[in-house]
This record gives C-alpha cells, sequence and structure tokens, in this order.
C-alpha cells in the first residue's frame, strides 16, 4: 500500500471562516456542489473534480472548491459517501472500520465498489453536461485514492493531498501527471510510504512532485487551524502547489 488506511485524525480539525458563493446541486442522486469561474478568468474546456475526504462537502471543502474557481476552474465536489459523510471532530468511541465497510446504516458501503460508481457519474456529469475536456482532480485524504483510480476514467492531471488508503497498483495505474502535498506528522503517508511512491512515479515516467510541509499534521491542507502561522502557510502553499500544477500540465 502507497499509504495507510483513514483513522481518527481524518476527522479531526477547525472549522474555517467564509461564505461559500457556489451552489448546491444534484449530480445523479448524490448531493455536489459546484463553484463557477468568473467568465472573463474561466479557462476554456478545464474543470477540477473534487474528491473530498471522509467530512466531505462542508464548509471548509466548499471554500477550497471557490478558490479554485476564482483561479478560472470550474470546480465540482461530489458527495462520495451517499449522504452518510462523518462531522468534523466527531465525539466519542466510534467503529471507524465498521463505517467504511457499512456504512451508519449498515447498508450504504463506503467502499470501492460503492464509492467508484459515483466518481463515474460525476465525471459523466461533467464532460456531458459542462462541456468539460480538460479534467483534472483533486483528492484529499480519502479522496486521493480515488483520483488514482480514476485516471482510466478520464482524469488527465491529479493533485492529492496527505493521502489514505491508496493502494501501490493504484498508484502505478496513474498514467499522467502528478503532484502530492504531505504533512511531516502524519501516520497515513509516513516517511516510508512517501519514499516508496517517489518511487513508484519516478518509475512511471510522467511529471510528479512530493512536497513535505513541516510541523503539520494529517488533513492541514483542508482542516488546519489557520490561526497559527505556520498552519496557515502550509494550507496557502498546498493550495498555490495544486493551481500551479493544474496551470502547467492540464491547460
Amino acid at each position: 500500500m502507497a499509504s495507510n488506511p483513514p483513522s481518527k485524525c481524518c476527522i479531526e480539525g477547525v472549522r474555517h471562516d467564509g461564505e461559500p458563493t457556489g451552489i448546491d446541486l444534484k449530480v445523479g442522486k448524490y448531493d455536489a456542489y459546484l463553484a463557477t469561474p468568473d467568465p472573463a478568468k474561466a479557462h476554456k474546456d478545464a474543470a477540477i473534480l473534487y474528491i473530498p475526504d471522509i467530512i466531505s462537502i462542508f464548509q471548509n471543502s466548499k471554500l477550497l472548491a471557490d478558490q479554485y474557481a476564482a483561479n478560472g476552474y470550474l470546480t465540482l465536489i461530489i458527495d462520495v459517501f451517499n449522504g452518510d459523510a462523518l462531522s468534523l471532530n466527531r465525539p466519542g468511541d466510534f467503529d471507524f472500520m465498521k463505517w467504511l465497510t457499512q456504512g451508519t446504516t449498515g447498508d450504504n458501503p463506503h467502499t470501492t465498489e460503492a464509492v467508484d460508481p459515483i466518481v463515474e457519474e460525476a465525471i459523466k456529469y461533467l464532460k456531458e453536461e459542462k462541456g468539460v475536456k480538460k479534467l483534472g482532480a483533486v483528492g484529499y485524504c480519502f479522496g486521493a485514492k480515488y483520483v488514482a483510480r480514476h485516471y482510466k476514467s478520464g482524469i488527465q492531471v491529479g493533485y492529492v493531498a496527505h493521502p489514505s488508503f491508496v493502494d501501490e497498483d493504484e498508484l502505478e495505474g496513474f498514467k499522467a501527471p502528478l503532484a502530492i502535498s504531505a504533512a511531516e506528522t502524519d501516520a497515513i503517508f509516513p516517511a516510508e510510504k512517501r519514499h516508496r511512491s517517489e518511487e513508484i512515479l519516478a518509475k512511471n515516467g510522467f511529471p510528479y512532485q512530493i512536497y513535505l510541509y513541516s510541523q503539520v499534521v494529517h488533513g492541514f491542507s483542508v482542516r488546519c487551524d489557520t490561526s497559527k502561522k505556520i498552519e496557515k502557510f502550509a494550507k496557502e502553499q498546498a493550495f498555490l502547489q495544486a493551481v500551479t500544477w493544474f496551470d502547467n500540465w492540464l491547460i
């Protein structure tokens, strides 16, 4: 495995201030959020599919999508949890793996068999309804796995941050430019997994980069404490890393 499975750190973090400017909608039967760029700044025929962490569509992810749109990218967040995302800083004991394999109700799993069709629905929407011809994707934590898995579905450029649950063969199968943002402290994507990912990407032969951000933890690019200078800096730089990557390899 190129990164370890999700754990409690995947639901910890800080809610960010701001007013989302996109719209909530349905893509098929799934909840989604669409951030649309100013037509004067929009990159023609280009879009970013945002595959979220296990908090899914919430304040912080909406604000990030809006930022991608402000940089010219039509951006769609898709709820890959079919209405069963977890709340930020969920209290008490929680059987994380049971939730992953069965969902809260026992009949709504978040396995590849359940999530893959949702991602495919989102890609179909962007291509057929929005006329997208240049498709990039961002994956945060849980979402990183599905960026890697869906090169085959039409993702042309990828960016992932603090990835979890990515198998080595999935990473090997991403035959396109890929950028990674990693946290210095991250039991899910520790140094040995970073180094193994580097070996895989180098062997693939496509453009790649892995940036390591000091003094931050898993989830920093979405859920960090922006009142702390070093966390705010890392979050902002990770976002700029993603935008620069798409500007160079997607457009």
